[in-house]
């Protein structure tokens, strides 16, 4: 299956990682859809604050 998303490595305290996964399970998603919700969750919050993010396309895909 293709997807245009980036795959990334990171790395969590192991207490941490079990308490996220314990949240995705309550809300029946995977660690990955739970970590991927948090993160656009922190942006819009950080946005509606701060203000729009721009995306330098250029930038985003190395050209």
């Amino acid at each position: 299956m293709a997807t245009n998303k980036i795959q990334t490595g990171i790395r969590f305290e192991p207490e941490l990682l079990y308490k996220i996964t314990q949240v995705a399970r309550y809300n029946k998603r995977s660690l990955n859809a739970q970590l991927e919700f948090l993160a656009q969750t922190c942006v819009k919050e950080f946005e509606v604050e701060i203000g729009p993010i721009l995306v330098d396309e250029d930038a985003l895909y190395n050209k």
